[in-house]
């Protein structure tokens, strides 16, 4: 940073059950569009500090998928949102690191591109807004746990805590 000091960031990643206010958020989000409320899914909170010769300061900003009654994409149109992020990944990840720094990655292995509003119920492909950085691992089970919030099933429909983790 010019004239000293350096920003870190820390995601931690769920999903956990919503705060009553991500709650309160995702249901007002819904109802903004016209859709109703059926889960909500706190998928992960980023922690940014930074430490000057002067000050020191930090944010947080939970990242939430709001499962609204969406309509879902055909299988035509799902694969046309597909490809729209596959071709463009590439160089998402490049504005990524030119933002924030390198995209995260595994032993080699660069973390998948989650999409909070997941393309199946219209999220948008390229949006800077709607796409994380996921670790594969728990990037993979949140298939099946969209499913269950979208399907208006716990714990999704119920408020967790304010901070379920432990830094």
């Amino acid at each position: 940073m010019p004239g000293g000091g350096q920003f870190r960031t820390v995601v931690y990643y769920g999903p956990w059950q919503c705060s009553s206010q991500f709650m309160t958020y995702c249901r007002e989000k819904c109802a903004g569009s016209g859709h109703a409320l059926q889960g909500c899914m706190w998928l992960a909170d980023v922690k940014m500090d930074f430490e000057g010769t002067v000050v020191r300061a930090g944010s947080r900003f939970g990242m939430t998928n709001c499962c609204c009654n969406y309509g879902t994409l055909s299988p035509a149109l799902n694969k046309a949102a597909r490809d729209k992020w596959d071709d463009s990944r590439p160089a998402f990840r490049e504005q990524w690191a030119k933002r924030f720094g390198a995209w995260p990655s595994e032993n080699g292995t660069p973390y998948e591109g989650h999409h909070i509003r997941d393309l199946w119920h219209g999220g948008n492909p390229t949006d800077w807004d709607n796409i994380i950085p996921f670790p594969k691992d728990i990037h993979q089970t949140l298939f099946k746990l969209y499913n269950q919030c979208y399907a208006n099933s716990p714990p999704w429909t119920t408020v967790g805590t304010d901070y379920p983790y432990g830094e």
